[in-house]
């Protein structure tokens, strides 16, 4: 036979291809149009996809983050925390407290990665809205989007600086 077939070897014209010689050559050949439609499940909920996508993402970050954070205070207060510095102390502090994290408080670090990550996804969506509305006149509305992106920023600087604190407060 032929490699590659003449069916594959051929472009698909839209508006060519019903009265082109396609249809002889291969009898299954169809020339459909994918678009971001409705067609499928997936062309439905791709918006919605993406957004988890962005969700995932900044949480796992911001896990990553906290994880880091938690290892760190707990290597500092397996040293601060010996009475004897080099008797008490673990042979590797790093490598213990990293283990410490992953045992007890996944969960903590979970959860706060989680309400960080929400308040991120807020604050990308105002920045959506905030990109959409460039070409409008409406000053009341990008004065209340200015003033939402403010605040969502300055909530999360709070959080951030919450759960570092907190993390800090659970590895001791």
């Amino acid at each position: 036979g032929l490699w590659p077939p003449p069916c594959l070897s051929l472009c698909c014209p839209l508006q060519t291809f019903n009265t082109s010689n396609v249809t002889k050559l291969c009898p299954d050949a169809q020339c459909l149009f994918a678009f971001y439609g409705g067609e499928t499940a997936y062309h439905k909920y791709l918006i919605v996809f993406q957004f988890f996508n962005v969700f995932m993402f900044f949480w796992l970050v911001n896990f990553v983050i906290a994880l880091g954070q938690v290892t760190l205070a707990g290597a500092f207060a397996s040293y601060y925390w010996a009475f004897k510095k080099p008797d008490d102390m673990p042979a590797f502090p790093l490598f213990s407290a990293f283990g410490r994290a992953l045992r007890y408080h996944t969960g903590s670090l979970a959860f706060g990665s989680l309400i960080l990550a929400v308040v991120q996804v807020v604050r990308v969506i105002l920045e959506y809205l905030d990109h959409r509305l460039k070409a409008a006149d409406n000053k009341f509305a990008k004065f209340l989007l200015s003033c939402l992106k403010c605040c969502f920023w300055c909530l999360e600087k709070f959080i951030k600086f919450l759960n570092r604190n907190a993390y800090i407060m659970v590895s001791l």
